[in-house]
């Protein structure tokens, strides 16, 4: 769809200020149940207006599925590629009215493309599994804590290491409930999990951080990941190409899958081998072959067949 409004929302957690273009109206409302209606009101008919908002740590999931409900379309953007936007015409100064004025440029000039948004179930999966992450973290200071305790504070910090456990496994429970839950879900992870090297932590994170997987091509979703490696060249530069932004919690769960997949997964063990003999540094192959599992991993869901070692060679 053309668009030719542009509304740039700078989300806190008790407010919401926009900026819509090219009319430069404004407006501030409450980030809460009242202020999201009066912010579908207050933009009135829904065609042709592209609504860019920012990640904010959650704050604004609840204005985006609010737009997304009324037939908005909505991007969530990088802060960093609108705050980089922003110092490019000279806007070094960042209040909540500037930062939404800023947004709506950079819609109007960049035009974002819509993506299909996480349903209520997928955001479920997201927090679930950050929630894990954020066990996974506490319970590993609490044991490097443990093992400098002093006698008195060893009992209590163990205590809470048991805790941790049985929170972690909880949860783990309950995410697998979510995918069994789901027929699609249950067919996308029996799916991923038949690839060698892929567990179920893998599979999850795929699932829940990139639900694109399968929806388009090799090229889009290693830019998605951030495993499309980048030039740098100048003149007779010619620097080393790198990998740069993307979903780093993706790449950290391809990253663990690659690991145990160079020592036995049929197609990802040799390509290791392979460029390695090229004199490739261990890290590049390791990104390599990242990128190489991700894409067998996106053909396989979008032709909906299960791990066969022919497959990939045509991914």
């Amino acid at each position: 769809m053309s668009h030719h409004t542009f509304v740039g929302v700078d989300v806190s957690k008790s407010q919401l200020d926009l900026c819509v273009l090219p009319q430069r109206r404004r407006c501030r409302l409450g980030n809460d149940d009242a202020g999201l209606g009066e912010l579908i009101a207050w933009l009135g008919d829904p065609a042709g207006t592209l609504v860019v908002l920012e990640a904010t740590g959650g704050y604004q999931m609840a204005a985006v599925a609010a737009l997304a409900t009324a037939g908005f379309d909505v991007v969530v953007a990088n802060p960093r590629q609108v705050r980089d936007h922003a110092r490019s015409r000279g806007q070094l100064a960042k209040t909540d009215r500037l930062d939404a004025e800023a947004i709506a440029e950079f819609a109007q000039r960049n035009r974002p493309p819509v993506r299909p948004l996480p349903d209520q179930q997928t955001r479920l999966l997201q927090a679930l599994m950050a929630r894990r992450r954020q066990l996974l973290e506490m319970l590993t200071m609490e044991k490097n804590r443990l093992q400098q305790a002093a006698k008195p504070l060893a009992k209590p910090i163990a205590k809470h290491v048991q805790w941790l456990k049985k929170e972690l496994k909880q949860l783990d429970d309950d995410l697998a409930d979510q995918v069994r839950q789901s027929d699609l879900w249950r067919e996308k992870d029996q799916l991923l999990r038949s690839v060698p090297g892929v567990g179920d932590v893998t599979s999850r994170t795929l699932l829940a951080e990139l639900p694109e997987l399968g929806q388009i091509n090799n090229k889009q979703i290693a830019a998605l990941a951030g495993l499309a490696p980048l030039n740098r060249d100048s003149g007779r530069f010619a620097g080393q190409r790198t990998i740069w932004g993307g979903r780093a919690t993706v790449r950290t769960a391809l990253y663990m899958a690659v690991v145990s997949a160079i020592r036995h997964n049929p197609i990802i063990r040799p390509h290791y081998q392979r460029l390695k003999k090229l004199g490739k540094p261990p890290k590049v192959a390791l990104v390599a072959c990242m990128r190489k599992l991700l894409t067998i991993l996106n053909t396989m869901l979008k032709e909906h067949q299960p791990w066969q070692p022919r497959l990939p060679q045509n991914a």
